[in-house]
């Protein structure tokens, strides 16, 4: 028999020539022995994390036969040939489409030939994701606009993961692109209103979008017009259109203050005028509609307030100087959180949030009459789907449940009448009527109670024995709201319990939420989560050495604290990604997102957050322990969370860990923050993740698994029989 593979080991004491391993401030010195690996130039450093990918797939290599079945039973559940729900905007419908066996879509329209989609019309391909990936590991598409004449498609490319894209702009009427290519921008371009310019945003080093340019089709890109130059470091920029095509916004927005400013997009070459001026901790957004513009802004309560403003108003000066014009709509109310207005010819749709759930409240321009959409769900999600039109009487709505898939539906606002447009077809027999959601409460330490939303299948077993899996974000003001995911159903179907940790630091609940679990309240999240994992125990869904939990990004600090606090209330963990470095990070401004997120995370030159921040910081915080299972992903390219993160605090928890418990890093060498790009590489993520999960908190199955007939490394067109170990499976 082999020995075990031995895990890699990073050295802690730096070799010659001398590399920091600590900084001192405030007297304090933080002792950081990994820091080398933040050196890529230092052939170390990637050797090192060759080794841990190598040491991952050498301690999953048993699970490599369960981890093909899973990947195909992900596959063979999605129609890998299909077509999104078309969109109608102006004399054209659009939508994409996926073709068997090829990794990303395809871009297409057709001309409208009446009020329905015509599927006899001939179809004319935009783009075509696999051919633009082609001879590229890594492929994403930034924008995507096209010129209110529709006849010529700005969008951008990103080949690396690193969020610099590269600008191109095609004819479609030629299917020629024009020489103009502009490298380094961000996602974010307009057109004007007869699509002569183009406007466009760029990044500095730090990765901030700060620069807004112009750009006349034909010209030299070095000879752009330089628009608006953000100098504020917490402050980035955003460039939109309004629905009705009749005004340009270019925001600057931290990450609790919002200016925005206006142009006619008829005159492009005119400049932007401020909207309302910032003010701090003011935050508001501003639609066009008709004669006025609708604004939400939180200066009478954190969960905002609905305004308009005459047309009038705003062209007398800033609209913040007429105050005396501004009509109040709907007050600040406590429990509903308001999250945009969008503008039509003749109404507005209202997003809100109440009590946790997604509303949205048509209100008729002329009249004032308003009224809430239902939906027929306890547990859901659902807002505006895509609506280009600006005149227009039918709303396209996107809705789903932990137990319905995503759904596209038409709704009449004048006769308020719906009509299912597309509900994404699951395959493997999948019936939503096996399955069942549920909202509980946990009660946090400080009382307050923390919603958690559970979906199952309903034979599954409520005797403790269930392996189960809890997710959670908690950051931003973010919502981690309760969807559908045919990915979850190979766990749910294998006896799997999961939940969704509703944390303070999401916006769940409103602004209030958020609040509550940032800054120096950020230790909210991790005492809510906790919360919530216990409740699950008590519940009887699982008990802790069968219960997984998992975190992307910021969720990624959320489970790497709370495993610091609680290891023996977990038995595997899954932090993709994850922000777990966040003294060291918050200390160095150079880094991308660092200064914009002190309003988040507080400035740790600042010596309460300092000593705030390192209370909690996973990797600060790594003690003697015997630690839960734990899988670490990373991108080489990620510009938001380096991959340095997940590396150190891997090292220093190899070195701190009493047991025999997996603990893996996987890194991805040739992407970035979002992992592979192509779907069948996604899918196979979520085949290692799961099978990892079942490893480690199902170890039975997972052997049972892997032992049938019929498993093992399967070629192309290999069927591979979907086990389902549950009893009293349809």
């Amino acid at each position: 028999m082999r020995p075990p593979p031995i895990p890699p080991v990073a050295k802690a004491a730096p070799p010659s020539p001398p590399r920091p391993n600590s900084a001192t401030l405030k007297n304090v010195e933080i002792q950081d022995p990994y820091a080398w690996l933040r050196n890529r130039e230092d052939p170390d450093v990637f050797s090192y994390l060759r080794a841990e990918n190598a040491y991952t797939e050498a301690m999953m290599a048993d699970t490599a036969a369960l981890q093909e079945s899973l990947y195909r039973e992900l596959v063979g559940r999605i129609r890998e040939t299909d077509r999104s729900a078309p969109v109608r905007d102006g004399a054209f419908w659009y939508y994409t489409r996926t073709e068997e066996a090829k990794q990303y879509p395809i871009y297409c329209r057709k001309r409208a030939s009446g009020a329905e989609f015509p599927e006899e019309t001939a179809e004319e391909i935009l783009l075509d994701g696999n051919l633009l990936a082609a001879g590229h590991g890594y492929f994403e598409l930034g924008a995507f606009s096209v010129s209110p004449d529709h006849r010529l498609l700005a969008y951008s490319v990103d080949f690396d993961g690193g969020e610099k894209f590269l600008l191109r702009i095609k004819n479609l009427s030629t299917g020629e692109h024009l020489p103009d290519e502009i490298a380094d921008t961000h996602d974010a371009v307009e057109w004007s209103a007869a699509g002569q310019f183009l406007f466009y945003t760029t990044l500095d080093e730090t990765m901030r979008p700060y620069r807004l340019w112009r750009h006349r089709l034909g010209d030299d890109p070095a000879s752009d017009a330089l628009v608006f130059e953000e100098d504020d470091l917490a402050f980035h920029i955003d460039i939109s259109g309004t629905r009705s095509e009749r005004f340009l916004l270019l925001e600057s927005a931290s990450l609790t203050t919002t200016e925005i400013r206006i142009l006619e997009s008829a005159r492009p070459e005119e400049e932007f005028r401020i909207f309302l001026p910032r003010m701090r901790d003011i935050e508001y957004t501003a639609e066009h509609q008709g004669e006025h513009f609708w604004m939400t802004i939180n200066d009478q309560g954190r969960n905002f307030r609905l305004l308009r403003v005459p047309l009038s108003a705003v062209w007398r000066g800033e609209a913040g100087a007429h105050r005396e014009d501004w009509e109040e709509v709907l007050p600040h109310r406590p429990s509903v959180c308001l999250e945009g207005v969008d503008g039509f010819a003749n109404f507005v749709v209202v997003s809100e949030r109440d009590s946790g759930l997604e509303q949205l409240l048509v209100i008729d321009a002329a009249s004032g009459e308003r009224h809430r959409i239902a939906w027929p769900e306890a547990v859901y999600t659902a807002g505006l789907g895509a609506n280009p039109m600006y005149d227009s009487e039918r709303l396209r709505l996107h809705y789903q449940s932990p137990v319905t898939p995503p759904t596209d539906i038409d709704y009449h606002v004048g006769a308020r009448t719906r009509r299912v447009v597309k509900r994404k077809e699951i395959g493997g027999g999948f019936s939503p009527s096996n399955y069942t959601a549920e909202r509980l409460f946990a009660t946090a330490p400080d009382g307050v109670e923390v919603p958690l939303s559970v979906v199952c299948r309903k034979d599954a077993r409520r005797d403790g024995s269930a392996p189960a899996l809890l997710y959670g974000y908690g950051a931003y003001g973010l919502t981690s709201d309760p969807g559908f995911s045919a990915n979850l159903l190979s766990l749910l179907d294998r006896g799997f319990v999961y939940a969704i940790a509703h944390v303070r630091g999401g916006g769940d609940l409103g602004e209030t939420w958020h609040d509550a679990g940032k800054m120096l309240h950020k230790k909210n999240s991790f005492t809510d989560f906790i919360a919530c994992a216990e409740k699950l125990v008590a519940e009887d869904f699982t008990r802790p050495e069968r219960l997984g939990i998992l975190g992307r990004s910021a969720g990624g600090l959320l489970v790497g604290a709370v495993t610091n606090m609680r290891p023996d209330l977990f038995g595997a963990v899954i932090a993709s990604v994850p922000f777990v470095d966040v003294l060291n990070t918050m200390l160095d401004e150079s880094l991308p997102l660092t200064v914009g997120e002190f309003e988040e995370w507080g400035n740790p030159k600042d010596a309460a957050y300092f000593d705030y921040i390192r209370s909690y910081s996973p990797y600060d915080n790594v003690a003697a322990a015997a630690h839960p299972h734990m899988l670490f992903t990373a991108g080489v390219n990620d510009p938001r969370v380096s991959y340095w993160e997940p590396a150190k605090l891997v090292a220093r928890l190899r070195a701190n860990t009493n047991g025999s418990r997996l603990l893996l890093l996987k890194t991805e060498m040739g992407a970035g923050h979002f992992g592979p790009s192509g779907r069948y590489e996604q899918w196979k993520e979520a085949a290692l993740e799961y099978a990892f999960l079942l490893k480690t908190l199902a170890p039975e199955r997972a052997a049972i698994e892997s032992a049938l007939p019929g498993h093992g490394i399967v070629g192309p067109g290999r069927p591979v029989p979907v086990v389902k170990l549950v009893d009293n499976v349809q």
